[in-house]
Formats: structure tokens, sequence, C-alpha cells
């Protein structure tokens, strides 16, 4: 049975599950607002190791792509995508709307989003991108999903993905970053 490691670090935590099969053997997850660099690999050693097995088990990794926080999306991204260059195996990018639709089937879903607002998932359609919306316009729906059940969920929705030859997975932006663009000449320095 293929063994199957998903794991998200889009929101204030690193959650990790591993799947076997269509069997769960753990899911986990430690709260965090920083240092999910740090802990990452080390974390899912550590899950791996719990089940008894190590980097060269897998047959694949489900890696949730966002929508989320900037940097942690990033982070997870890069890690799977070193992991797939070392272990020579597939990694399926999983969106955030597409775990909660697998965790909670036809249910209005959204995910938390800075300043009062939400990105609102299309439950008739999981892979469409979100939509960006106040939390009174998005009205009655589900965002308290548990970050452990959300990488047991990414590694559900990759075990039906990983062997049709997924492409690499890459971060999901609903919004461009709100970063200021370079400017062309540096600022004048005055004297004192």
């Amino acid at each position: 049975m293929p063994l199957i490691l998903g794991f998200d670090t889009s929101g204030p935590a690193c959650a990790g599950a591993l799947l076997r099969g269509d069997k769960l053997l753990l899911q986990r997850a430690e709260p965090m607002a920083r240092g999910q660099a740090e802990r990452l690999v080390p974390f899912l050693e550590e899950i791996l190791a719990d089940a008894g097995a190590g980097w060269h088990d897998l047959a694949a990794i489900g890696i949730g792509i966002g929508p989320g926080n900037f940097t942690g999306i990033r982070i997870a991204v890069a890690a799977a995508r070193g992991l797939v260059l070392g272990l020579g195996i597939p990694a399926v990018g999983v969106s955030g709307c597409e775990a909660r639709a697998c965790l909670a089937p036809g249910q209005k879903t959204g995910i938390e989003a800075p300043r009062e607002r939400i990105y609102l998932c299309n439950p008739a359609d999981p892979a469409e991108i979100p939509h960006l919306v106040t939390r009174e316009a998005a009205g009655d729906v589900a965002t308290g999903f548990a970050p452990d059940r959300l990488a047991a969920a990414i590694c559900q929705v990759a075990a039906t993905r990983w062997q049709a030859n997924p492409p690499r997975p890459a971060p999901l932006y609903v919004r461009p970053a709100d970063a200021a663009p370079m400017r062309e000449a540096p600022p004048v320095l005055l004297d004192e």
C-alpha cells in the first residue's frame, strides 16, 4: 500500500499526516505563529519515525498550497519541491478549499484571512480559486478546521492524484503580495 505524507504551513501551525492506502496512520499539528521553516523537516521526520517509516518509504507527498499566510505557503511549497528532488517521488498540491471540501462535503466553507475577511470556497467546485470577501458577506460559513485534520485531508486528496503525473506544487495566491515595488533610484541621503 502506498505511503503518503501530507503537510501544511499555510496557517499558524506545522501540520502533518501520514496515510497508508486508505488508512490514516497519524495526524499531528504544532501551533506556531513563526518558526515553521526551522521546525517543518524535523516535525515531519518525527511523524515518519512514530509510524516506523522513513523518507524512502514514501510513495508521494501532499502539500497545502494555500490560500493563507504568504510566507507559510512558500515554506511548505519549497520544502515539498526539495523533497521531491531528493526522493524522486511526486508531490501533489492541494488547495485549502479542496482539503476543506474533503472534510465537509457540500458545505459552505472558508479560510480565515486578515482584516475580518474570508477566502470563500465554492462547494460545487473546490478546485476553483476562492473569493476574498468580508466576514459579513460570507454569511454562515464553516472556517474552524483543525490543522491536523486539514493535513489528513491533504493526504486523502493527494492519494487520489499522485499517480496521474501531477504538476509540481505552486503557491495559490488569491491576491498579489502587498509589498511596495522597488524604486528605480535609491533614496537621497540628507546632510546632518
